[in-house]
């Protein structure tokens, strides 16, 4: 399974669908490149078998990794905080008191993902959880600070990808229908542009999410 460096360049664009599988903070990157409209370039490495110049640039191996004006970056919370603050426009930050919000799903899902146990009250904490961010999108949507797309919304809607995909997979589990305000949100998310260029294909986030499900 291969993830992706990304590497900002004043250029072509050069793309691909096929991004690592395992998790959604790749693509987080991507649609805060997107969605700023920068030139970049994709350059895609084995995650099994990393190359020596990845280890060099970053020890631990990890991506998304990002090259900026010849400086290294990586953490997608770096990465898009310094994306942010060098190409402001159009504005992407999320106001500090709802940069939190529907922050406790994915932890709970993986969580739930992993049990084995149907009474073990880990399916319940993801509806606690998903229930309360229903709540807000029904007081402040439809995205998380209100009308337009925040930071706050390319973190979470790839983590609802995920979540959507592994649990239908593995457990048939669905968002249910009475948490409308969620399946809207996911809808509309999935659906923009940036996010439809930049997904992860399905049968790479089943394979991705297989060794925590096996494990």
């Amino acid at each position: 399974m291969g993830a992706f460096v990304l590497e900002l360049q004043l250029g072509s664009v050069e793309g691909s669908r096929r991004l690592d599988g395992r998790g959604p903070f790749t693509q987080r990157v991507l649609l805060t490149i997107e969605e700023k409209h920068l030139p970049y370039d994709l350059k895609l490495v084995n995650m099994a078998n990393k190359p020596d110049w990845l280890l060099e640039i970053n020890p631990e191996g990890k991506v998304p990794i990002v090259k900026l004006e010849d400086k290294w970056i990586a953490d997608s919370d770096v990465i898009t905080q310094t994306l942010e603050e060098k190409y402001p426009e159009p504005p992407l930050a999320t106001p500090p008191d709802k940069a939190s919000v529907g922050s406790k799903i994915f932890s709970t899902f993986i969580v739930f993902l992993k049990s084995k146990d149907p009474s073990d009250g880990t399916e319940q904490a993801l509806l606690d959880e998903l229930t309360s961010f229903d709540s807000h999108l029904k007081d402040n949507g439809p995205f998380i600070n209100g009308g337009a797309i925040s930071a706050a919304d390319l973190s979470l809607g790839p983590k609802l990808y995920h979540m959507e995909i592994a649990l239908g997979h593995y457990k048939n589990w669905s968002v249910p229908d009475s948490l409308s305000h969620v399946k809207q949100y996911m809808k509309s998310i999935f659906s923009m542009d940036s996010f439809v260029k930049t997904l992860a294909l399905q049968e790479d986030v089943i394979a991705g999410w297989r060794p925590k499900v096996m494990g």
